[in-house]
Protein backbone atom coordinates (compact mmCIF):
# COMPACT_ATOMS: atom_id res chain seq x y z
CA UNK A 1 0.00 0.00 0.00
CA UNK A 2 1.61 3.33 -1.02
CA UNK A 3 1.68 6.10 1.12
CA UNK A 4 -0.04 8.20 -1.95
CA UNK A 5 -3.24 6.37 -1.18
CA UNK A 6 -3.62 7.19 2.05
CA UNK A 7 -5.70 9.35 3.56
CA UNK A 8 -5.56 12.23 5.71
CA UNK A 9 -6.77 13.00 9.11
CA UNK A 10 -5.86 16.24 10.57
CA UNK A 11 -5.33 17.58 14.02
CA UNK A 12 -8.15 19.82 15.64
CA UNK A 13 -6.09 23.84 16.33
CA UNK A 14 -7.17 22.86 19.97
CA UNK A 15 -4.81 19.74 20.30
CA UNK A 16 -1.51 19.14 21.37
CA UNK A 17 0.36 18.65 18.53
CA UNK A 18 4.05 18.74 20.57
CA UNK A 19 3.14 15.92 22.44
CA UNK A 20 2.88 13.85 19.24
CA UNK A 21 5.67 15.23 18.13
CA UNK A 22 7.73 14.01 21.24
CA UNK A 23 6.44 10.37 21.55
CA UNK A 24 2.98 10.36 22.90
CA UNK A 25 1.33 7.57 20.31
CA UNK A 26 -2.22 8.28 20.75
CA UNK A 27 -4.79 10.62 19.08
CA UNK A 28 -8.23 10.92 20.96
CA UNK A 29 -11.30 11.79 19.07
CA UNK A 30 -11.45 14.75 20.96
CA UNK A 31 -8.05 16.07 19.26
CA UNK A 32 -9.24 15.36 15.43
CA UNK A 33 -11.04 17.17 12.72
CA UNK A 34 -13.92 14.63 12.62
CA UNK A 35 -15.43 15.48 8.99
CA UNK A 36 -17.53 13.40 7.22
CA UNK A 37 -14.53 12.03 5.48
CA UNK A 38 -12.78 11.13 8.75
CA UNK A 39 -15.96 9.81 10.04
CA UNK A 40 -16.62 6.98 7.14
CA UNK A 41 -13.24 5.63 7.46
CA UNK A 42 -12.88 2.11 7.83
CA UNK A 43 -11.97 0.85 11.40
CA UNK A 44 -8.21 -0.31 10.87
CA UNK A 45 -7.74 1.98 7.88
CA UNK A 46 -4.32 3.69 7.42
CA UNK A 47 -4.14 7.38 6.76
CA UNK A 48 -1.20 10.49 7.35
CA UNK A 49 -1.87 12.30 9.86
CA UNK A 50 -0.92 16.04 9.76
CA UNK A 51 -1.10 19.12 12.20
CA UNK A 52 -3.53 21.90 12.04
CA UNK A 53 -1.21 23.67 9.45
CA UNK A 54 -1.22 20.49 7.38
CA UNK A 55 2.39 19.39 8.13
CA UNK A 56 2.23 15.82 8.07
CA UNK A 57 3.21 14.29 10.96
CA UNK A 58 3.40 10.17 10.08
CA UNK A 59 1.68 7.74 9.10
CA UNK A 60 -1.57 6.55 11.70
CA UNK A 61 -3.87 3.48 12.06
CA UNK A 62 -7.56 4.82 12.38
CA UNK A 63 -10.22 3.26 14.18
CA UNK A 64 -13.26 5.79 14.48
CA UNK A 65 -15.71 3.48 16.56
CA UNK A 66 -12.62 4.42 19.41
CA UNK A 67 -11.82 6.72 21.90
CA UNK A 68 -8.47 6.14 20.93
CA UNK A 69 -8.96 7.12 17.21
CA UNK A 70 -5.54 7.31 16.22
CA UNK A 71 -2.28 5.24 16.59
CA UNK A 72 1.27 5.80 15.15
CA UNK A 73 2.58 3.49 13.51
CA UNK A 74 5.46 5.14 11.67
CA UNK A 75 6.59 9.19 12.02
CA UNK A 76 7.69 9.24 8.36
CA UNK A 77 4.54 9.78 6.42
CA UNK A 78 6.34 8.22 2.88
CA UNK A 79 6.21 4.86 5.04
CA UNK A 80 4.99 1.89 3.54
CA UNK A 81 3.24 -0.33 5.59
CA UNK A 82 3.98 -4.04 4.39
CA UNK A 83 5.46 -7.33 5.63
CA UNK A 84 9.02 -5.83 5.02
CA UNK A 85 7.80 -2.86 7.59
CA UNK A 86 6.85 -5.89 9.69
CA UNK A 87 9.66 -7.66 9.56
CA UNK A 88 12.25 -4.62 10.65
CA UNK A 89 9.96 -3.68 13.72
CA UNK A 90 10.42 -7.27 14.74
CA UNK A 91 13.98 -8.34 14.20
CA UNK A 92 14.37 -5.11 16.04
CA UNK A 93 11.72 -6.59 19.08
CA UNK A 94 13.88 -10.51 18.66
CA UNK A 95 17.18 -8.16 18.87
CA UNK A 96 16.37 -7.14 22.19
CA UNK A 97 14.94 -10.19 23.33
CA UNK A 98 17.70 -12.68 22.21
CA UNK A 99 20.29 -10.43 24.50
CA UNK A 100 18.30 -10.86 27.33
CA UNK A 101 17.22 -14.99 27.20
CA UNK A 102 19.32 -18.11 26.18
CA UNK A 103 15.63 -19.64 24.95
CA UNK A 104 13.58 -18.74 23.00
CA UNK A 105 10.26 -18.35 25.86
CA UNK A 106 9.71 -14.12 25.88
CA UNK A 107 7.38 -11.85 25.15
CA UNK A 108 8.27 -10.80 21.96
CA UNK A 109 5.91 -7.74 21.10
CA UNK A 110 4.91 -5.46 24.09
CA UNK A 111 2.40 -3.34 21.61
CA UNK A 112 3.34 0.69 21.52
CA UNK A 113 6.92 0.04 23.35
CA UNK A 114 8.24 -2.15 20.33
CA UNK A 115 6.61 -0.07 17.75
CA UNK A 116 3.51 -2.49 16.80
CA UNK A 117 0.74 -0.47 18.73
CA UNK A 118 -1.97 -2.67 20.09
CA UNK A 119 -0.15 -6.00 19.40
CA UNK A 120 1.07 -8.44 21.97
CA UNK A 121 2.96 -11.43 20.67
CA UNK A 122 4.26 -14.12 23.07
CA UNK A 123 6.87 -16.36 21.90
CA UNK A 124 6.98 -20.21 23.23
CA UNK A 125 9.39 -22.08 21.08
CA UNK A 126 8.34 -22.79 17.56
CA UNK A 127 5.19 -21.63 18.18
CA UNK A 128 3.85 -17.75 18.91
CA UNK A 129 0.37 -16.67 20.18
CA UNK A 130 -0.43 -13.19 18.34
CA UNK A 131 -3.05 -10.74 20.45
CA UNK A 132 -4.31 -8.28 17.51
CA UNK A 133 -5.83 -6.15 20.18
CA UNK A 134 -6.51 -2.80 17.70
CA UNK A 135 -8.29 -2.69 14.17
CA UNK A 136 -5.07 -1.91 12.01
CA UNK A 137 -3.70 -5.48 13.43
CA UNK A 138 -6.73 -7.43 12.36
CA UNK A 139 -6.67 -5.72 9.18
CA UNK A 140 -3.11 -5.95 8.52
CA UNK A 141 -2.94 -9.48 10.29
CA UNK A 142 -1.37 -11.48 6.92
CA UNK A 143 1.86 -9.76 6.56
CA UNK A 144 2.22 -9.27 9.97
CA UNK A 145 2.39 -13.34 10.37
CA UNK A 146 4.35 -13.76 7.20
CA UNK A 147 6.97 -11.54 8.58
CA UNK A 148 6.51 -12.92 12.40
CA UNK A 149 7.46 -16.68 10.47
CA UNK A 150 10.57 -14.78 8.24
CA UNK A 151 12.51 -13.52 11.06
CA UNK A 152 12.07 -15.83 14.02
CA UNK A 153 11.67 -18.96 12.30
CA UNK A 154 8.27 -20.29 14.62
CA UNK A 155 6.07 -23.14 12.67
CA UNK A 156 2.75 -22.04 14.35
CA UNK A 157 1.22 -18.70 14.82
CA UNK A 158 -2.03 -18.64 16.95
CA UNK A 159 -4.30 -15.91 16.41
CA UNK A 160 -5.87 -14.89 20.03
CA UNK A 161 -9.02 -12.19 19.60
CA UNK A 162 -10.04 -12.09 23.35
CA UNK A 163 -9.91 -9.73 26.18
CA UNK A 164 -11.26 -6.28 27.14
CA UNK A 165 -8.87 -4.00 24.92
CA UNK A 166 -10.26 -5.69 21.57
CA UNK A 167 -14.27 -5.08 22.93
CA UNK A 168 -13.18 -1.27 23.51
CA UNK A 169 -11.33 -1.39 19.47
CA UNK A 170 -15.32 -3.08 18.25
CA UNK A 171 -13.46 -6.08 16.98
CA UNK A 172 -15.04 -9.54 17.56
CA UNK A 173 -13.70 -12.19 19.72
CA UNK A 174 -11.92 -15.42 18.31
CA UNK A 175 -9.21 -17.54 18.63
CA UNK A 176 -7.50 -19.39 15.45
CA UNK A 177 -4.56 -21.21 14.17
CA UNK A 178 -3.49 -18.97 11.32
CA UNK A 179 0.09 -20.67 10.56
CA UNK A 180 1.04 -23.94 11.08
CA UNK A 181 -1.01 -26.58 13.27
CA UNK A 182 -2.52 -26.32 16.48
CA UNK A 183 -0.21 -28.03 19.60
CA UNK A 184 -1.99 -31.40 20.80
CA UNK A 185 -0.97 -30.89 24.09
CA UNK A 186 0.03 -28.06 26.51
CA UNK A 187 3.50 -26.94 25.95
CA UNK A 188 6.17 -26.88 28.26
CA UNK A 189 7.65 -23.80 29.06
CA UNK A 190 11.16 -23.50 31.55
CA UNK A 191 11.35 -20.46 33.59
CA UNK A 192 13.48 -19.91 36.26
CA UNK A 193 14.59 -23.32 36.99
CA UNK A 194 11.04 -24.55 36.67
CA UNK A 195 8.75 -26.14 34.13
CA UNK A 196 5.40 -24.77 33.12
CA UNK A 197 2.53 -25.67 31.36
CA UNK A 198 1.25 -23.16 29.06
CA UNK A 199 -2.43 -23.97 27.46
CA UNK A 200 -2.15 -21.45 24.14
CA UNK A 201 -5.14 -22.68 22.64
CA UNK A 202 -7.49 -22.69 25.48
CA UNK A 203 -5.95 -20.74 28.87
CA UNK A 204 -6.10 -17.06 29.92
CA UNK A 205 -4.82 -14.39 27.18
CA UNK A 206 -1.41 -16.18 25.60
CA UNK A 207 -1.49 -18.99 27.89
CA UNK A 208 1.07 -17.98 30.31
CA UNK A 209 1.92 -14.69 31.88
CA UNK A 210 6.05 -14.01 31.24
CA UNK A 211 5.79 -10.78 33.24
CA UNK A 212 5.95 -11.97 36.71
CA UNK A 213 9.23 -13.73 35.80
CA UNK A 214 11.88 -11.14 38.13
CA UNK A 215 9.29 -11.23 40.95
CA UNK A 216 9.10 -15.18 40.60
CA UNK A 217 12.67 -15.39 40.63
CA UNK A 218 13.12 -13.07 43.82
CA UNK A 219 10.17 -15.40 45.38
CA UNK A 220 12.50 -18.57 45.05
CA UNK A 221 15.22 -16.41 46.62
CA UNK A 222 12.90 -16.28 49.58
CA UNK A 223 11.42 -19.80 49.36
CA UNK A 224 14.86 -22.00 50.31
CA UNK A 225 13.57 -24.83 52.81
CA UNK A 226 10.40 -22.64 53.34
CA UNK A 227 6.52 -23.78 53.23
CA UNK A 228 4.89 -20.98 50.66
CA UNK A 229 1.12 -20.84 49.69
CA UNK A 230 0.18 -19.07 46.42
CA UNK A 231 -2.95 -17.55 45.88
CA UNK A 232 -4.25 -16.47 42.60
CA UNK A 233 -2.06 -18.82 40.76
CA UNK A 234 -2.93 -19.54 37.63
CA UNK A 235 -0.70 -22.04 36.17
CA UNK A 236 1.51 -22.20 39.67
CA UNK A 237 3.83 -19.06 38.58
CA UNK A 238 5.01 -17.98 42.04
CA UNK A 239 4.54 -21.79 43.66
CA UNK A 240 6.42 -23.92 41.07
CA UNK A 241 9.61 -21.24 40.81
CA UNK A 242 9.87 -21.46 44.87
CA UNK A 243 9.59 -24.86 44.62
CA UNK A 244 12.34 -24.61 41.67
CA UNK A 245 13.97 -22.66 44.58
CA UNK A 246 14.17 -25.04 47.57
CA UNK A 247 10.43 -24.75 49.12
CA UNK A 248 9.76 -27.83 50.72
CA UNK A 249 6.04 -27.37 50.11
CA UNK A 250 3.83 -25.83 48.17
CA UNK A 251 0.21 -24.61 47.85
CA UNK A 252 -1.51 -23.33 44.43
CA UNK A 253 -4.86 -21.45 45.34
CA UNK A 254 -7.46 -20.90 42.22
CA UNK A 255 -10.90 -20.75 40.79
CA UNK A 256 -9.77 -22.43 37.58
CA UNK A 257 -9.66 -26.31 37.90
CA UNK A 258 -7.98 -25.99 34.02
CA UNK A 259 -5.29 -23.92 35.79
CA UNK A 260 -4.17 -26.19 38.35
CA UNK A 261 -4.12 -29.00 36.82
CA UNK A 262 -2.06 -27.45 34.54
CA UNK A 263 0.13 -26.01 37.23
CA UNK A 264 0.13 -30.28 38.74
CA UNK A 265 1.30 -30.93 35.24
CA UNK A 266 4.35 -28.33 35.71
CA UNK A 267 5.26 -29.70 39.33
CA UNK A 268 5.23 -33.26 38.52
CA UNK A 269 7.25 -32.31 35.13
CA UNK A 270 9.80 -30.79 37.35
CA UNK A 271 9.81 -34.37 39.62
CA UNK A 272 8.06 -32.10 42.44
CA UNK A 273 4.73 -33.61 42.62
CA UNK A 274 4.97 -34.73 45.87
CA UNK A 275 5.63 -31.67 47.40
CA UNK A 276 2.39 -29.40 45.67
CA UNK A 277 -0.95 -29.34 46.27
CA UNK A 278 -4.07 -27.20 45.06
CA UNK A 279 -6.89 -25.83 46.25
CA UNK A 280 -9.69 -25.17 44.19
CA UNK A 281 -11.87 -22.37 45.20
CA UNK A 282 -12.28 -18.58 45.43
CA UNK A 283 -9.17 -16.97 46.77
CA UNK A 284 -11.04 -14.70 49.70
CA UNK A 285 -12.62 -17.99 50.63
CA UNK A 286 -9.61 -20.04 50.62
CA UNK A 287 -7.69 -17.41 52.49
CA UNK A 288 -10.73 -17.13 55.40
CA UNK A 289 -10.69 -21.12 55.31
CA UNK A 290 -6.64 -21.31 56.03
CA UNK A 291 -7.18 -18.34 59.11
CA UNK A 292 -9.97 -20.71 60.51
CA UNK A 293 -7.87 -24.29 60.21
CA UNK A 294 -5.11 -22.18 61.96
CA UNK A 295 -2.39 -22.75 58.90
CA UNK A 296 0.62 -20.51 58.30
CA UNK A 297 3.27 -19.93 55.80
CA UNK A 298 6.70 -18.83 55.51
CA UNK A 299 6.02 -17.16 52.03
CA UNK A 300 2.80 -15.91 51.05
CA UNK A 301 1.86 -14.61 47.39
CA UNK A 302 -1.59 -13.42 46.43
CA UNK A 303 -1.11 -12.02 42.79
CA UNK A 304 -5.02 -11.33 41.56
CA UNK A 305 -6.25 -10.32 38.25
CA UNK A 306 -6.92 -6.44 37.53
CA UNK A 307 -9.25 -5.28 40.31
CA UNK A 308 -9.27 -1.96 38.81
CA UNK A 309 -8.81 -1.98 34.88
CA UNK A 310 -9.94 1.55 34.66
CA UNK A 311 -10.32 4.51 36.67
CA UNK A 312 -14.14 4.13 36.97
CA UNK A 313 -13.33 0.77 39.11
CA UNK A 314 -9.94 2.70 40.66
CA UNK A 315 -11.66 2.99 44.68
CA UNK A 316 -13.34 -0.52 44.38
CA UNK A 317 -9.87 -2.03 43.15
CA UNK A 318 -8.29 -0.39 46.22
CA UNK A 319 -10.46 -1.93 48.62
CA UNK A 320 -9.86 -5.48 47.28
CA UNK A 321 -6.12 -5.54 47.24
CA UNK A 322 -6.27 -3.95 51.03
CA UNK A 323 -9.06 -7.09 51.91
CA UNK A 324 -6.77 -9.65 50.03
CA UNK A 325 -3.57 -8.70 52.21
CA UNK A 326 -5.73 -8.33 55.33
CA UNK A 327 -6.84 -11.96 54.61
CA UNK A 328 -3.04 -12.89 53.90
CA UNK A 329 -1.11 -11.31 56.54
CA UNK A 330 -2.27 -13.60 59.45
CA UNK A 331 -1.33 -16.32 57.50
CA UNK A 332 2.40 -15.53 57.60
CA UNK A 333 4.87 -16.93 59.80
CA UNK A 334 7.06 -14.44 62.23
CA UNK A 335 9.57 -12.92 60.26
CA UNK A 336 8.13 -14.45 57.36
CA UNK A 337 7.17 -12.87 53.69
CA UNK A 338 4.08 -11.19 52.04
CA UNK A 339 4.25 -10.78 48.71
CA UNK A 340 1.25 -9.12 46.88
CA UNK A 341 1.08 -7.62 43.17
CA UNK A 342 -1.02 -5.77 41.25
CA UNK A 343 -1.56 -6.31 37.23
CA UNK A 344 -3.94 -2.51 37.39
CA UNK A 345 -2.10 0.51 35.37
CA UNK A 346 -4.99 2.43 37.00
CA UNK A 347 -3.61 1.58 41.15
CA UNK A 348 -0.16 3.32 40.41
CA UNK A 349 2.46 1.88 42.67
CA UNK A 350 1.97 4.58 45.79
CA UNK A 351 -1.73 3.35 45.81
CA UNK A 352 -1.33 0.05 45.78
CA UNK A 353 1.53 -0.08 48.07
CA UNK A 354 -0.34 1.89 50.76
CA UNK A 355 -3.92 -0.38 50.36
CA UNK A 356 -1.49 -3.46 50.54
CA UNK A 357 -0.20 -1.51 53.78
CA UNK A 358 -3.37 -0.84 54.92
CA UNK A 359 -4.40 -4.22 55.04
CA UNK A 360 -1.73 -5.45 56.58
CA UNK A 361 -2.10 -3.02 59.07
CA UNK A 362 -6.05 -4.08 59.47
CA UNK A 363 -4.78 -7.59 59.43
CA UNK A 364 -2.67 -7.21 62.94
CA UNK A 365 0.60 -7.56 61.91
CA UNK A 366 3.46 -4.77 60.62
CA UNK A 367 5.88 -5.07 57.98
CA UNK A 368 8.66 -3.50 56.31
CA UNK A 369 9.42 -3.41 52.35
CA UNK A 370 12.30 -5.70 51.08
CA UNK A 371 11.34 -5.88 47.27
CA UNK A 372 9.49 -3.80 45.02
CA UNK A 373 9.18 -5.40 41.55
CA UNK A 374 7.61 -4.62 38.02
CA UNK A 375 7.54 -6.44 34.30
CA UNK A 376 10.45 -7.93 32.84
CA UNK A 377 12.30 -6.42 30.43
CA UNK A 378 10.84 -8.28 27.79
CA UNK A 379 8.19 -6.01 28.33
CA UNK A 380 9.57 -2.63 28.36
CA UNK A 381 7.72 0.76 28.70
CA UNK A 382 7.01 3.80 26.47
CA UNK A 383 8.02 6.69 28.57
CA UNK A 384 5.09 8.51 27.21
CA UNK A 385 2.47 6.04 27.94
CA UNK A 386 1.99 5.62 31.75
CA UNK A 387 -0.32 2.42 31.16
CA UNK A 388 2.42 0.25 29.47
CA UNK A 389 4.04 -0.06 33.58
CA UNK A 390 1.04 -2.02 34.78
CA UNK A 391 2.55 -4.68 36.53
CA UNK A 392 3.69 -3.98 40.61
CA UNK A 393 5.17 -6.67 43.09
CA UNK A 394 6.00 -5.40 46.96
CA UNK A 395 7.04 -7.95 49.14
CA UNK A 396 6.49 -7.51 52.95
CA UNK A 397 8.66 -8.93 55.75
CA UNK A 398 6.09 -9.44 59.02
Amino acid sequence: MMSSSYSVVRLSPKADARAIRHGFPWVYSNELVLDRRTKALASGSLAVLEDAERRPMGIVAVNPASKITCRMLDRDPEAVIDQAWFAARLRVALAHRARLFEHPFYRLVHAEADGLPGVVIDRFGDVAVVQPNAAWADALLAPMVAALAEVTGVTTVIMNGSGRARTLEGLEEKTEVVLGAAPTAPLEVPMNGAIYMADVMGGQKTGLFYDQRPNHAFAAQLSRGAKVLDVFSHVGGFSLAALAGGATSAVAVDGSAAALELAEAGAKAMGKGDAFTTRKGDAFDVLTALAEEGETFDVVICDPPAFAPSKQSLEAGLRAYERVAKLAAPLVREGGYLGLCSCSHAADLTKFRNASARGIGKGGRRGQIVYTGFAGADHPLMPHLAESGYLKAVFFRL
